[in-house]
């Protein structure tokens, strides 16, 4: 039932979105547009909600492997230095290789987010008590570092307002072919699913993996593989989509608890959802301008993890 009613809930919002914008399109007139509705409409509102879905299920679905595989329930890319470790590859691509296609300022974001988040692991491996509180303010406080590496030398190299509207959380210039790169996330996806298994026995601890016949450190860099890959991709070509990782897969647990294999497609499907309410109420808040996404994913996903780090700090 609850399955249904996100169906149809994400459906509803893809042809809201579809419909939504300073141009008006009616759903009525969508076999009788005229040119100019007809190259927005393909142009810009088709590719747009398609990134929209697709960044939502890979931001929510990274996430929650990155819950699994540091046990930990407030963690995510964005908590976790993953996606900062990242923009700091990017730095390096403009300073060093400005010319750079897309494909190659991911494999380079890919690098260093993935050393990244290595680095977080290792950090949290040396905690006494993995308060569930403090591992994220410690992700957070690791990104904060690396953010401040990376604003410091794009200061340096003058590239500090390139950066920041470059790689802010932002569809508004999402068009037809150039966009495409995100479906590198579709396979991901698919590959977490297939795998799901596997991470659910590592978010369960490092003994009890083992005692399964598990190889606990392989399948945790792997994990870490996908999130680096996903996450390079997605900051590439959308940018930065801060606490959509932790809320989706923490509100999706609650109802259908943390069997990976069970839950992945409904947390990617409540992300798509979730994203795309978002990325309607950035357009028509203050028409005919709109605000960038990331905005209020932040506004509406910083309140929501904050009432899940106070229920958490409870417990």
């Amino acid at each position: 039932m609850r399955k249904t009613i996100l169906l149809i809930t994400l459906l509803i919002l893809t042809i809201s979105s579809i419909f939504v914008g300073v141009q008006s399109i009616s759903i009525m007139d969508v076999f009788d547009l005229d040119s100019n509705q007809s190259l927005i409409l393909w142009s810009t509102r088709v590719p747009r909600t398609i990134s929209l879905i697709i960044a939502g299920a890979t931001a929510s679905v990274c996430g929650l492997i990155m819950q699994h595989l540091t046990q930990n329930k407030f963690v995510s890319p964005t908590t976790a230095g993953t996606m900062d470790s990242a923009r700091l590859g990017i730095l390096v691509v403009m300073i060093f290789f400005p010319n750079a296609s897309n494909i190659n300022r991911s494999l380079i974001a890919f690098i260093f987010s993935f050393l990244g988040s290595l680095l977080f692991i290792q950090l949290i491996n040396l905690l006494p008590h993995k308060n569930q509180v403090m591992v994220p303010l410690i992700g957070l406080m690791f990104g904060n570092i690396i953010g401040s590496v990376v604003t410091f030398f794009a200061y340096q190299f003058q590239l500090i307002q390139n950066m920041s509207s470059w790689l802010q959380g932002n569809f508004a210039t999402v068009s037809r072919n150039g966009y495409e790169l995100i479906y590198v996330s579709v396979p991901l996806l698919l590959i977490a699913y297939v795998y799901a298994y596997q991470f659910t026995l590592v978010g369960m601890g490092r003994d009890m993996a083992s005692s399964l016949g598990l190889n606990y450190r392989l399948i945790q860099l792997f994990g870490l593989g996908i999130v680096a890959i996903a996450s390079s991709v997605m900051l590439v070509t959308i940018g930065n989509l801060p606490f959509l990782g932790i809320v989706i897969p923490n509100l999706v647990s609650l109802y259908m608890g943390d069997q990976m294999k069970q839950t992945l497609w409904v947390t990617a499907g409540a992300g798509s959802a979730f994203l795309i309410f978002c990325d309607i109420i950035s357009r028509v808040i203050i028409q005919p301008f709109e605000v960038p996404v990331s905005l209020v994913v932040g506004i509406i996903g910083s309140v929501i993890f904050i009432i899940l780090l106070l229920k958490g700090g409870e417990k």
